[in-house]
């Protein structure tokens, strides 16, 4: 509930501070008076796009203030929540206009951005005129309006939920075909290359093994010369020989020279068991270096086609046998593709079908919905001296969805027998505002926390239909507070509270200033609006009708 607006220096107010209350708040005035500088003020604070030429003239910057109710459920403070700033029993918004056109705006002493003016405006005030620029002309947004009306909440949570299901189906089953076919296109591939893998079967290490086989081998015949010599040098014929001389003279001189020659010949002899060992080893050497000529030529081929296959792949020799497994493993996917295709098939044709359900469920508590509004509408049209015309809430299938498969537009012929069409379209300025008041009464379940502003909604009216206007107006703010800019004193009497917007001119300048009316001041203000500058006792006596006649509403 809008509970204060005030506006310094803005067009011809320079200051103005309104007390607004619950119910029926009605502005009467002369045209020109500032009625409509009101509605452009509280526009700019909520960052609705407007005029821009709004300062004063003369002063350096206007502002307006306008201070919100909210209770803990109020839509408006989540987006409050969302912008990261606190909730509270009221909201306070303040957007100042320089001269220069800079503007600047807060939304409980904390900067904001016109975004958040806007985002907020949408769940604190709705606007309606003759234009509606809120919402009931705009076809795209009429399947909200019908939803809301119906109170299709578990409905459209059900169908979201199913479409959330479906697509999350669609986007597996088509990821998984992708992904098939593209591993299809190199199957052969994948089959050769296993298949080589699985020929050569390599293992971990090979490659270091083989290697170091091929350089022993390819040294073997210079190494084994080399060895065969020292063993010829250390035979029989060789250090052998001499050693066994040596012993054998020493030997036979030992004789005479008695222990002289004792200690060379132990010598001698730890020297041959020696050189025994060494030619031991030697054989060993000689046999460990003797190979089937063809075994280098082996090792190579073996070792050439690892360093091959690492190459191919792009990987070491040594990861040959786990990238062997990565392509098993493709393949079996592969392989078993077909199999994983019918269970994703299946499994997005259950949510074809689930979404199909609930979407068919929310259609048909859509044409449900539509009929009662067909029937309340015509109740409400009638009073209003629409009683020929026909409205219709029309639903034809759309593009499935989210929010199901339908496109839903309110539609009116004005007479029996004519084509019906869209609202805009068809009716007059007057049976528009009519029209909209009707659907907006019939809307209107729900919106307790919403300002409802009609802006000379009432237009052309008089009489009986004004009365009847008044009467849904009043109707409407028993639930939410309803903020109406009229000049039909039948509709200005049954408000329940009463302000009227004037001029008056101060050392040469001109303002507007808006003042609550007591009981007498609401008895010549309608009399003036029902007789015109020259204000009757005849007029007094209808205004006091007109005003008994409302408070018994």
């Amino acid at each position: 509930m809008l509970l204060s607006l005030d506006i310094r220096d803005m067009l011809i107010i320079d200051r103005l501070e309104l007390r607004f209350q619950p119910g029926l708040n009605v502005l009467t005035g002369e045209t020109g008076a500032g009625k409509s500088i009101l509605l452009d003020a509280l526009g700019f604070v909520l960052g609705w796009r407007g005029r821009a030429d709004l300062v004063r003239a003369g002063a350096a910057q206007g502002e307006v203030v306008a201070e919100f109710a909210l209770d803990a459920m109020h839509p408006a403070t989540e987006v409050l929540r969302e912008a990261g700033l606190e909730t509270s029993e009221t909201v306070l918004l303040r957007r100042v206009n320089s001269s220069d056109g800079r503007k600047t705006a807060f939304v409980n002493d904390r900067r904001a951005s016109g975004d958040l003016l806007r985002a907020l405006s949408e769940r604190l005030v709705e606007l309606h005129g003759q234009q509606d620029d809120r919402g009931l002309l705009n076809a795209r947004g009429h399947r909200a309006l019908l939803d809301a009306y119906g109170n299709h909440d578990d409905a459209l949570a059900g169908c979201r939920a199913a479409w959330r299901t479906l697509r999350n189906a669609r986007k597996a089953h088509a990821d998984e075909q992708a992904r098939l076919a593209e591993m299809a296109a190199e199957e052969e591939f994948l089959r050769h290359s296993v298949a080589e893998l699985d020929r050569l079967a390599p293992e971990p290490g090979e490659e270091a093994t083989l290697d170091t086989q091929r350089r022993r081998m390819q040294a073997a015949e210079r190494l084994r010369g080399d060895v065969a010599r020292a063993q010829a040098a250390l035979a029989e014929e060789g250090a052998e020989r001499l050693l066994v001389d040596a012993t054998r003279w020493l030997e036979g001189a030992a004789e005479g020279l008695e222990d002289a020659l004792d200690a060379p010949l132990e010598a001698l002899g730890r020297a041959l068991d020696a050189l025994g060992d060494a030619q031991q080893g030697i054989e060993a050497c000689i046999a460990g270096l003797e190979f089937h000529p063809g075994a280098l030529e082996a090792v190579e081929e073996r070792l050439f086609a690892l360093r091959g296959l690492a190459r191919k792949h792009g990987v070491l020799a040594d990861d040959l046998g786990g990238f062997a497994e990565e392509l098993r493993a493709r393949l079996a996917v592969l392989d078993n593709g077909a199999r994983a295709l019918v269970g994703l098939a299946r499994a997005e044709a259950e949510a074809q079908a689930a979404y199909d359900a609930a979407a068919a469920a929310l259609s048909d508590a859509r044409r449900a919905a539509g009929a009662r509004l067909d029937a309340e509408m015509a109740r409400e049209l009638a009073p209003l001296r629409l009683e020929r015309a026909l409205f219709q809430t029309v639903i034809a299938s759309a593009e499935p969805g989210p929010e199901g498969a339908d496109i839903v537009g309110f539609e009116i012929a004005t007479n029996p027998g004519a084509p019906s069409g869209p609202l805009s379209k068809i009716a007059s300025g007057g049976e528009l505002s009519r029209f909209l008041l009707a659907l907006k009464v019939c809307l209107a379940r729900g919106n307790e926390g919403v300002t409802m502003i009609f802006d000379e909604i009432d237009r052309g009216l008089g009489g009986a239909t004004a009365d009847a206007v008044g009467r849904r107006l009043r109707a409407l703010a028993s639930a939410a507070q309803v903020l109406v800019v009229t000049h039909s004193p039948q509709v200005a009497a049954l408000g329940q509270h009463h302000w009227r917007v004037a001029k008056e001119v101060r050392e040469g300048m001109t303002f507007s200033r808006v003042v609550p009316l007591s009981a007498d001041a609401r008895i010549e203000e309608i009399a003036r609006m029902l007789s015109g500058d020259t204000v009757t006792e005849a007029a007094r006596a209808a205004a006091r009708d007109l005003l008994r006649n409302g408070a018994v509403t």
